[in-house]
Parts: C-alpha cells; sequence; structure tokens
C-alpha cells in the first residue's frame, strides 16, 4: 500500500488498516500550498497568454470543524453535537459505571414532513442523535435530544444480528489470536516469522443455531514480507475463531499445512517499486476553468450546479447521502422535486468456494463493517481533478469520540467530450446545419477501501434531469493459496473454485451487489409505479404488410409484490414513478424512469443461509412504501443475522403503493471470474443505471444552451503537435 506504514513491536507485526485509517484521518490538514494558484508564463510551453490556470494539486477544501453548526435540518452532527451526546450518554443510568461501545452515532433526521415543510431561515427543527450502543454484551438503539438532553431508550424488535463492527472491534480481533500459544506455534511452523505477520477481521456470516448468542469474527493471515501487497500472500488454510466480546479463541483450524505461501515477485503495485519501468502511455490532462467551477457548496452540505440542487452529507454506514434533490424547471424556472433521498444501503459479496476457509466469507460490507467509515482520503489530480470541491465525514469511536476522516467526498464538474444534443442535416435538403452542444455533468464522489478492494460510487447529475449513478471495483482480490503453479498440473475434474492468476495464487469467483435507497418524490410525495411492458403484437394481414410489431402496454402496481421485478432480457419494460396527480401539458403523468445497465442476478438457492441474509439481490428492482424504519436493505442489524429482518421480508407484506409515499431499490450486480489481469491489481471495472425523466419536462430540457464557443475558453496549446 503506497503510502501506509506497517507498524510493528518486537512482540508481533500487525497490519491494522482500521486502525491506520482512524489514527491518520485525526491529523489536522496540511496548510495551503501558496503555489496552487499561479498565473501562466507568457513562456509555459501550456499557454501563449496570462489565462490564470491552476497549477500542481489543488489544496484540499478547509473546513473548520471545531466552530461548525448545522444551517439544515439534514447536516450531519457537528463535533460540537457529538461531544455533547457523549456526555449525555456517559452520565445516563444504563451506562453509568458499565463497559459499552458505541457503534453508530448519527443525526436522527427529522420526520419527512418537517424537512419538507422547511424553508431557508427558518428555526432549525430540534437536533437529535440516533445512538446505537452495546452495554454488557446487549445491543441498545437510543435517541438523544441534543438540546434537552432527554434519552429516549427504544424498545427492541425481536430480530437477529448485532450492530455493524466497531473498528476497536477489528483491531482487537486481529491482537487477540497472538496471545494463544497454540496460532503463534502454528504461525511459526508454516514458514512466517510473526514480525511478518498481517491479519485480518473477517465477518462470520450465519450457518446455524451454534452462532447464536454470541459475537463471532473469523481472522486469517497473511505474511507481509517483501512485498506490501500481502493480499497476495495468504497463509491459505489457517483461521481463528474468536469471540469479540471476550477476545476468546474458540477454535484453530489449520488445513493448508501442504499449501506453499505464494512468493512476493511480482506483487508490489506501487509506483516506486516498478523500478524505472513505468509505461507512459499518455500525456497528462486536465480539465481547465478560468472562471473556475459552475458549482457551489453554500453551508458546506447545500450542492448548487446548473439546474440542480441537492443535500449532500458523508455517512458512517451508508457513505454518501444525496437529499433533496431537485431540478429546475427551464419554462417555470421553479425548482421542482426529484428525489427526497438517495445512497447505498447494502454491498453483499458473497464467494462462491465451500471449502472450510472459504464458505463464510459472504460480506455485508455497509452493515457490517461501514461503508463510510471505510472511505479513504481521496488523491487530487487522481482521483478527482482540478477545481475539485472536498468533503470531510465526522465520525465516532467506540467511545463517542468524534474524529474527521479528511477529504472523504469530492464534487467536480466532468466533461470528456461526450455530446449533450446534436443535428446535423443532409446536404440534400440544401440545409447547411450543425447543432451540437457539449455534455458537462456533476459528479458526487467517495471511494471506499474495504480491506482488500476498492468501491469508487460517483452520482452524476445532468442538464437534461438525468442522475446516473455507478459503481467502479478495483483494488485487490482476496485470493486463496494453491500448491498449483501451472494449469497442466490440474485434473480437469478438479474445482479450483477460481482462476489460476500466478504461481500458487487463485481468484475466488465471488459476487457485488449494490444495493441503492431511492425514496423517488416527483413533483410530491404521492408517486406510483409502472410497469411499461413491450408486447408483440400481430396485425391482421388486410390491416398492413407487417408480421408483428411492439406495443407498450402500461400496469400499474397496486402492492409490494406487483414490484418485485426481475430483469430479463427477452421480456423488455421501462420502470417508471409518476405522480398521477401532475400532468404535462398533453397530459401524461410527469415522471422519472429507472434505466438498468448492465447488472448482474444471484444465482444461489434462496435457502442458502448468505442469499437468506443477502434476499435484497432476489429482484433487481423493488418498491415499498416510505417507512424511516426501513432503510437498510440487509436490516438494522446485519453482524450475523439470520435474513429475518431483510428488505425481501418487508416486500413480502405486499404492502398497498398505488398512489403513496414510496422507495424505489435498484439492486446492481457483478459476476466477477478473476482473470490475470486482475494481478496484482484490478484495473477498474463499472456498471451504471440511470434515473431519467419521462415526460416531466414538456420538452427538451436543454434545447436553449448555448454551444461552446473557441472565445470562451483558455488560449492553451500542447507543447507539440503531433
Amino acid at each position: 500500500m503506497q503510502g501506509i506504514t506497517l507498524f510493528s513491536c518486537s512482540f508481533f507485526t500487525l497490519t491494522i488498516i482500521f486502525l491506520i485509517h482512524y489514527t491518520f484521518f485525526n491529523l489536522p490538514s496540511p496548510p495551503p500550498d501558496k503555489a496552487a494558484l499561479l498565473d501562466c508564463p507568457a513562456f509555459s510551453p501550456w499557454c501563449n497568454s496570462n489565462t490564470l490556470l491552476r497549477r500542481g494539486p489543488k489544496n484540499p477544501t478547509r473546513h473548520l470543524h471545531s466552530s461548525a453548526v448545522p444551517h439544515h435540518p439534514l447536516d450531519p452532527l457537528t463535533i460540537k453535537e457529538i461531544n455533547k451526546v457523549q456526555a449525555v450518554v456517559k452520565s445516563h443510568a444504563l451506562f453509568h459505571n458499565q463497559i459499552y461501545a458505541i457503534h453508530s452515532l448519527v443525526l436522527e433526521e427529522p420526520e419527512k414532513s418537517v424537512v419538507l415543510a422547511w424553508k431557508k431561515g427558518d428555526i432549525l427543527p430540534p437536533r437529535k442523535a440516533s445512538v446505537i450502543a452495546r452495554v454488557k454484551d446487549v445491543s441498545h438503539v437510543l435517541t438523544v435530544d441534543i438540546g434537552t438532553s432527554d434519552v429516549e431508550v427504544h424498545e427492541m424488535s425481536r430480530v437477529s444480528g448485532y450492530p455493524a463492527l466497531t473498528i476497536e472491534d477489528m483491531i482487537s480481533s486481529i491482537r487477540a489470536p497472538l496471545s494463544n500459544e497454540e496460532f503463534n506455534r502454528t504461525i511459526i511452523e508454516r514458514g512466517v516469522d510473526l514480525a511478518d505477520l498481517a491479519c485480518l477481521p473477517i465477518s462470520t456470516g450465519w450457518f446455524g443455531k451454534r452462532e447464536d448468542n454470541r459475537r463471532l469474527i473469523k481472522v486469517q493471515c497473511y505474511s507481509v514480507k517483501d512485498t506490501v501487497n500481502f493480499y497476495m500472500r495468504p497463509i491459505e488454510g489457517l483461521t481463528v475463531v474468536l469471540d469479540i466480546d471476550t477476545k476468546e479463541v474458540i477454535e484453530i483450524s489449520d488445513i493448508g499445512k501442504n499449501i506453499p505461501i505464494p512468493k512476493a515477485k511480482n506483487t508490489d503495485y506501487t509506483f516506486p517499486a516498478q523500478n524505472g519501468h513505468q509505461l507512459k502511455l499518455v500525456n497528462p490532462i486536465s480539465l481547465e476553468q478560468p472562471q473556475g467551477p459552475s458549482f457551489t457548496v453554500e453551508d458546506e452540505h447545500l450542492v448548487k450546479w446548473a439546474n440542480w440542487e441537492f443535500h449532500l452529507k458523508p455517512d458512517q454506514r451508508a457513505g454518501v447521502i444525496i437529499s433533496r434533490a431537485m431540478v429546475r424547471d427551464p419554462d417555470t424556472g421553479k425548482l421542482r422535486n426529484v428525489m427526497y433521498k438517495g445512497f447505498s444501503s447494502e454491498l453483499f459479496v458473497p464467494y462462491m468456494d465451500p471449502t472450510d476457509a472459504w464458505y463464510f466469507k459472504t460480506y455485508m460490507d455497509a452493515g457490517e463493517y461501514g461503508f463510510g467509515l471505510q472511505a479513504m482520503s481521496l488523491v487530487p489530480l487522481n482521483d478527482c481533478p482540478r477545481n475539485a470541491y472536498y468533503m470531510d465525514g465526522v465520525f465516532t469511536a467506540a467511545d463517542g469520540t468524534p474524529f474527521v476522516r479528511s477529504n472523504m467526498v469530492c464534487v467536480f464538474e466532468s466533461y470528456s467530450g461526450d455530446i449533450g444534443w446534436r443535428r446535423s442535416e443532409s446536404p440534400i435538403t440544401g440545409m447547411g446545419i450543425r447543432e451540437v452542444r457539449p455534455k458537462v455533468t456533476l459528479v458526487v464522489r467517495m471511494a471506499a477501501s474495504v480491506a482488500n478492494y476498492d468501491y469508487i460510487v460517483d452520482w452524476e447529475f445532468q442538464t437534461d434531469g438525468l442522475i446516473r449513478i455507478k459503481v467502479g471495483l478495483s483494488g485487490i482480490l482476496m485470493v486463496k493459496g494453491t500448491s498449483y503453479v501451472n494449469m497442466n498440473q490440474v485434473n480437469q475434474e478438479e474445482s479450483l473454485y477460481g482462476t489460476l492468476l500466478s504461481e500458487n495464487v487463485i481468484g475466488v469467483i465471488h459476487d457485488h451487489y449494490v444495493t441503492f435507497y431511492l425514496d423517488m418524490d416527483v413533483d410530491g410525495s404521492e408517486n406510483s409505479f409502472v410497469k411499461v411492458n413491450l408486447q408483440k403484437e400481430h396485425p391482421s394481414p388486410d390491416e398492413s404488410p407487417r408480421r408483428s410489431y411492439l406495443k407498450a402496454v402500461r400496469n400499474v402496481a397496486k402492492t409490494e409484490k406487483d414490484a418485485q421485478i426481475k430483469l430479463k432480457l427477452y421480456d423488455p419494460s421501462e420502470f417508471h414513478v409518476i405522480n398521477p396527480s401532475k400532468k404535462s401539458r398533453v397530459g401524461n403523468p410527469v415522471g422519472y424512469k429507472v434505466a438498468p445497465g448492465g447488472t448482474a442476478a444471484s444465482l444461489l438457492d434462496l435457502d442458502d443461509p448468505p442469499q437468506r441474509r443477502g434476499a435484497f439481490s432476489n429482484n433487481q428492482i423493488w418498491v415499498t412504501p416510505y417507512n424511516q424504519s426501513e432503510q437498510w436493505a440487509g436490516g438494522l442489524f446485519v453482524y450475523q443475522s439470520h435474513g429475518d429482518d431483510t428488505l425481501a421480508v418487508w416486500s413480502d407484506r405486499d404492502r398497498p403503493i398505488e398512489n403513496k409515499d414510496i422507495v424505489l431499490w435498484y439492486t446492481l450486480g457483478f459476476h466477477h471470474i478473476p482473470c490475470q489481469e486482475d494481478f496484482p491489481i484490478m484495473p477498474t471495472v463499472s456498471s451504471s443505471f440511470d434515473i431519467k425523466p419521462v415526460n416531466f419536462f414538456e420538452s427538451n430540457p436543454i434545447l436553449r444552451i448555448p454551444p461552446s464557443m473557441e472565445k470562451d475558453l483558455p488560449n492553451c496549446r500542447a507543447a507539440y503537435s503531433a
């Protein structure tokens, strides 16, 4: 890992990814670079005028968290507010003189009706915190009124599962095995020096009653000798089962004694490790904005760009949350509601190896580890271009102490030569028309490094009213050690459960499912879900020489089960969220549609324990009535849950959804059969889906935007011509 230090001591060495996150992101931001903004000199090969250009990496945006105050009902808790909640919790009878851990401390958002009625300048509604904590090994959910210090302890429903791991849970879990003599002896017998040991805390999933009534975690280890990419050097088959609360080692399984640890050669992916053999395939490229960016961020969280306005905040579990997304109508000039709230609700990553050291690897990255908690500081010029705005996350440690995740989110304008719309008339018409408009978009980006994988999540806003949600997968594969060094050694009938990537290294087949929560409020909260089927029709012989044609048939979903959608290539459909009480000029109901991109569907048995827990991936689309308590597709408590509080369970209640305040859920899926190009680090693979206006505007909403003109652009030239 470039820029990451491995902590070591004489007794043992730990690679503590999560500790590094926690420690390093508490540090204050570096001082601003005074040379960040320079006049471009006349002799520069990049410019031939004195146009003002940004040179060098743009400094991350500066935020004064210690003095921050909320300005909007949905603004995240400030450091002052978190400190107040921490003090209130400590003094409460439930926590007094008890050992406890806070697993989540976030804003308890006001009722939706209150937020919708609030206008800038109004007094903020009462600020409250939602706290999930464990006291004496019992989970509790509380609401703390920050103004009055009142605490409400909520009655817990009888569902399985535990809250997400804290960073302290993860750190203590990977330390604990090193106090066990049998574990240390096993490591040494496998030929690994304790000083070269790196271990990871791996969620156990749930596979039966013997795992109930105690929080368990499994620890597996790697060798960091001669490489930063320890993931490519697994100590295969060695698994420690640990009680998270007592730190007791329950079981040590070592079934890989005959499997060698893969060599470190060619595994280091960092830039200095390439030893001068770097490939310079392209020249540097940058989007220059001589007049500055076109967007503004007011009061730290309200983003305004082009015809869009929305509230943006980092979140410990979801990563980023987009709220109150509104688009300005080009005809009336008024902002119109599109989406009340959108975020990544859960990530389900099941691996397809049923053997002892692998069957349990069926991660729920948001509910078990915290998607936002694993977010990384973004790298200027590489993660985000010049003129990006950076936003920090303010989270809490297990004792309630706030800490800052610096530069967790960036906002920037993007232009890659795409076209907004165009029309060129054929010469035969005699009309010399060539009208083209460039497509510039606004991107909100976050990158989370959940152990080996890096997830890049983009929310892209377009001037035509479209929102594109894209997920990119990069980082490092979770690999399996093997005795094989070439495929000619493998019996054709033997299953590797993956692909031989390098000598002694197998990349295991796995899936990724990212389920998004989309509370659509299209011109108001009372909406309906419409499935528009394309059906084949056959005209009569005397009606047309055609034998067949397609007809659009609209069906309004009455209840939740009507809106459980599995995408099918040969059953083409569109999926609309409409406001039946709002009509266009010619009488169509205004709406937005979900336009699926490339996705994947789960092939696991529905009664397979991982799929029971990840049942929200059984369909690609779900629609539920709005319920403030139903936001997490895997349930409020995901860790070791039985799958009894998931989106699938809620939807099977089959509640009415016609002309209601509804939530649309969309699952983006990936099947991943690893290949050698994924070694030692993966090129990014992406997929996306769109939320697109359908009869929402009276006509093309970007018809009136002007074309780009040479006089409006900086007068720059390349150092030489091709």
